[in-house]
């Protein structure tokens, strides 16, 4: 695996607290994902940086991150990053979206996402992983996983021949691949508790919810752990395996 190179493509502002503890995003999913011997590189998208044309091929693969944009939206970065990601689909190259960047891979191959119909998803939730999909029976990977959430938005429909390989109660596709190169995940698989609930304290303050709603849902997030191990072996299988 040694000598592989790969990119963030970071739709999201560092917060202070992330800032502070991980070194931003960047280092939140360098923590999760890297391994000796790769290249990782940074880019800003939501700030308008993307990797050169001419550079995009020597990659192994992308993750896209979380934001607080909407991925049906039309910002010029947004319009941007679809048509990088349409030309990553062409060059078969890797791709791991994340929550924001689970909905626009879903919108770049041809898929819809839009406001969840049941709100706001904050706190751990359970994903159930299809039985169907042999890649993950071969990696041992539980029928149902936990995994820290923190959306407004998912996918309302698949891309043309994408696959949905797990959904919950709440939200109907809560993962999904296409072909061998690309897969969605709504839930955040890098996430800490304590990333989690500085989130929920900072929609507190953007009136995003209710502070009447912080405990209830602090304390959830406190009562469970989720399957952090089993989403990092899943995630490093797709980026440099086969899954």
């Amino acid at each position: 695996m040694g000598g592989k190179k790969f990119g963030v493509l970071l739709c999201a502002e560092d917060t202070d607290f992330v800032k502070k503890m991980y070194g931003g995003y960047f280092g939140v999913f360098r923590k999760m994902l890297a391994e000796e011997g790769e290249t990782w590189d940074l880019y800003r998208v939501a700030c308008g940086e993307f990797p050169d044309d001419d550079e995009v091929e020597s990659y192994d693969g992308f993750v896209i991150s979380g934001s607080s944009r909407d991925a049906h939206g039309n910002d010029a970065w947004i319009c941007r990053l679809l048509t990088l990601l349409t030309r990553l689909d062409s060059l078969k190259i890797k791709v791991l979206g994340i929550c924001f960047g689970h909905q626009i891979l879903s919108r770049a191959l041809g898929g819809k996402s839009g406001r969840a119909i049941t709100g706001w998803d904050i706190g751990i939730r359970t994903v159930h992983l299809s039985s169907s999909c042999e890649v993950l029976s071969s990696l041992n990977i539980p029928a149902l996983l936990s995994i820290y959430e923190i959306h407004r938005d998912e996918v309302w429909e698949l891309p043309p021949k994408a696959e949905l390989i797990a959904w919950s109660e709440k939200t109907g596709v809560e993962m999904f691949r296409y072909g061998d190169h690309m897969m969605g995940i709504q839930g955040h698989p890098e996430y800490t508790k304590d990333i989690l609930l500085n989130l929920i304290d900072r929609l507190v303050k953007l009136n995003f919810i209710l502070d009447s709603e912080t405990e209830e849902l602090k304390s959830k997030v406190l009562a469970r752990e989720p399957d952090r191990e089993a989403w990092r072996r899943l995630c490093l299988n797709f980026l440099k395996s086969g899954l």
